[in-house]
């Protein structure tokens, strides 16, 4: 039998994060994923989660857990199929580790995703988009702060994870005005900015100060701006948009909906899915 244990803290702590560059919120539900996994194994088998051996989780036990968390957890078929890419990525990594385990890896490789009906995301308009870039107060530094953001994940098409992320450093307002960005697998792509992002930017930076951390955009307290940070910023300033437009009372616009936003208003500009793509891997 093979311990389980420091396989899952190998994949979680070291591969995942430093190898493949995955972000902190993508780590974290790839573990609450394995949490309800192993939880169920060792239900199931009489013992204790930090018990468990690899070959506890063979293909009929894959099978047990996503049956149990559409019929008693009462999860949707995408969430099941998201916890299935989970644990598949994880096999991925036991290839190479416990060659041994390869067939009943196969196996469980070989379980199929579900069909679902997937929602149609409504995209912003650029007026829409418009009138949440105006609705910070330009008087006050964390007004400034909130345009920048919110017109440079726009602009830039970017992930929350790349946004929050970003260094100083990586960010030139010079002519030609640009900024480097670490995706996905820590693939580097640099965008040149539209000249309203920069001067966004310009506005950020004169009143940013001298803060002990790299990160482009922090908090009232001088730390680097979190995930949840900038969600609660954008949900502020579509509330105050939505006093004056119409469109957006009562509606939820979250970060993706800016990155969608940018692939729509590029789309419709170049006519052109090769260029959006390599805008927004």
């Amino acid at each position: 039998m093979t311990e389980l244990a420091p396989l899952i803290t190998g994949f979680l702590r070291d591969y995942m994060p430093r190898q493949r560059g995955y972000s902190p919120q993508s780590c974290e539900t790839y573990a609450f994923s394995f949490k309800l996994l192993f939880n169920f194994t060792a239900k199931r088998l009489g013992t204790r989660p930090s018990l468990l051996a690899i070959e506890d989780l063979d293909a009929s036990m894959i099978v047990a857990f996503l049956e149990h968390i559409e019929q008693d957890r009462g999860n949707s078929a995408s969430t099941r199929n998201m916890r299935l890419a989970a644990i598949k990525a994880f096999m991925r990594y036991l290839e190479h580790k416990v060659p041994s385990a390869v067939q009943q890896i196969g196996r469980v490789h070989a379980i199929p995703t579900k069909r679902h009906d997937q929602k149609l995301i409504r995209h912003l308009t650029m007026d829409e988009i418009r009138a949440i870039l105006n609705a910070p107060d330009l008087a006050t530094r964390s007004g400034i702060r909130d345009r920048a953001m919110m017109h440079l994940c726009f602009a830039g098409g970017l992930r929350v994870s790349e946004l929050v992320g970003l260094q100083t450093e990586n960010l030139s307002l010079q002519n030609g005005a640009s900024v480097k960005v670490m995706g996905k697998g820590r693939k580097e792509r640099c965008l040149p900015l539209w000249k309203e992002t920069a001067r966004d930017l310009r506005a950020w930076l004169s009143v940013r100060g001298a803060v002990r951390v790299p990160e482009l955009f922090v908090n009232a307290q001088g730390d680097p701006m979190t995930r949840a940070g900038f969600e609660y910023v954008l949900d502020k300033h579509v509330g105050k948009a939505a006093e004056s437009y119409a469109s957006l009372r009562g509606r939820r616009v979250s970060p993706h909906q800016l990155r969608h936003g940018c692939a729509v208003v590029m789309l419709q500009a170049t006519r052109d899915i090769r260029k959006v793509a390599l805008w927004l891997p």
